[in-house]
């Protein structure tokens, strides 16, 4: 799939190498320049295969992705452009061919083709030249907003607070709070005192409980290697409770097929929940207690629509819980809700997946993002009926190493009876 990707985006260079010949920027046409393009290009696709292929050291790996990244978005964009006026020219040439003139033959016609296309000019400047110019400009655009969520956003992390009103809750878990986190993805990080940041701005609220809804890693168990003792930190009076997202089986480093070495690795993730004194809830139920009344705490496997891993039991997570009168649970993946949970007696569910993609605008009564578009409920609080779904945007970052807009969340939960 990388050799695919990366033989993609080399085509994708060609077109775009070659249209910027075509413009009458002259520097383009310079030795120096066709020397530097080339150069960074194949640098930057070999460095992407090596990022991914082997454990370089996450500093030197997050440049990689950081430069491929905003590299990537601009091309794009460029082609875009680039298309537009390739199909404006076409249209051109189509309508030379099929339109006739009085007396003109056929062979007439197909000789004239081979004429170069009539172009309007504005100042001297041909309508290809000024598009093309222009669309320069436009891709170059993003690398700001996008250095700057890489600068500034990456680990600006915000509390969110929510109240969950509860007809059926207790008396006694009245004001008990809960703080949620999603989306770690340690695998991403490279500054250890921005993480210990955020991890001491949660424990700060003092919640009750801690729930974790998946994705602790990108690939594999060893990402937490160096940022265990971080997390070690979260503990909370009734516990911290976690479950495991698309992410954390390893299905995107060792395909989809059962092997040892995912086997293994599946459970050297385990342990390191365990080790940081995190509850792992594997398609399972705790109950905790206080003056002798109950909350039912659920977490099940990941769960999700599409092509994302179908692991969790639903079912199978709610045995016992049959008397409960207020259920939590804890499932990686929005779509869930909507597909499974909806039809049970879950009071709330806990989700994360989505990062509001990382990119967007959330306010106290607007937000948006393309999430919207993927995901019917993608970040905040949804109700339907009694039934309520929340989903945190995430801790960390994948992919794109920051943040424009949509920051990394920290939700502080407040129980309350109605």
């Amino acid at each position: 799939m990388l050799i695919f990707n990366a033989i993609f985006l080399f085509v994708l260079d060609f077109y775009i190498f070659f249209a910027l010949r075509g413009t009458k920027i002259s520097f383009v046409r310079k030795k120096w320049f066709t020397i530097a393009w080339w150069f960074y290009s194949i640098s930057l696709l070999i460095g992407v295969l090596v990022a991914f292929k082997f454990n370089i050291p996450l500093m030197y790996r997050s440049i990689i992705l950081v430069a491929f990244f905003m590299t990537a978005v601009s091309k794009f964009i460029y082609v875009v452009v680039v298309m537009i006026d390739d199909v404006r020219r076409g249209g051109v040439w189509l309508s030379r061919v099929f339109t006739s003139r009085k007396g003109q033959s056929i062979e007439q016609r197909v000789e004239e083709l081979d004429k170069p296309l009539p172009e309007k000019t504005k100042n001297g400047i041909t309508r290809s030249d000024f598009l093309l110019k222009s669309g320069v400009v436009v891709a170059s655009l993003p690398i700001f907003p996008l250095a700057w969520g890489v600068i500034s956003s990456a680990y600006d992390y915000r509390i969110r607070r929510q109240r969950l009103v509860l007809p059926n809750l207790p008396k006694a878990f009245h004001g008990f709070k809960i703080a949620q986190i999603s989306d770690v993805h340690s695998g991403s990080f490279y500054n250890h005192k921005a993480v210990l940041g955020g991890v001491e701005m949660l424990l700060g609220e003092k919640p009750d409980a801690i729930f974790f809804t998946g994705d602790l890693v990108n690939n594999v168990a060893s990402e937490m290697r160096d940022y265990q003792d971080i997390f070690s930190k979260l503990h909370a009076d009734f516990g911290v409770f976690s479950t495991l997202g698309n992410h954390d089986y390893g299905d995107y480093y060792y395909g989809k097929e059962d092997s040892m070495a995912k086997r293994k690795n599946l459970k050297d993730l385990i342990d390191v929940h365990k080790v940081m004194g995190w509850d792992l809830l594997m398609d399972e139920n705790r109950v905790i207690k206080v003056d002798n009344e109950e909350l039912s705490i659920v977490g099940v496997q990941n769960w999700g629509t599409g092509r994302f891993p179908k692991k969790g039991d639903l079912s199978k997570a709610l045995l016992g819980t049959e008397d409960k009168a207020v259920k939590l649970l804890l499932s990686h993946d929005p779509s869930h809700w909507r597909a499974q949970v909806l039809h049970t007696d879950v009071d709330v569910m806990f989700a994360g997946h989505t990062h509001g993609m990382q990119f967007g605008v959330r306010g106290e009564h607007f937000k948006w993002s393309p999430a919207k578009y993927i995901y019917k409920e993608w970040a905040g609080l949804y109700k339907e009926g009694q039934k309520q779904l929340y989903v945190n945007t995430g801790y960390g970052f994948l992919g794109y190493p920051g943040r424009v807009g949509i920051l990394p969340e920290i939700t502080i939960f407040e129980l309350v009876t109605s």
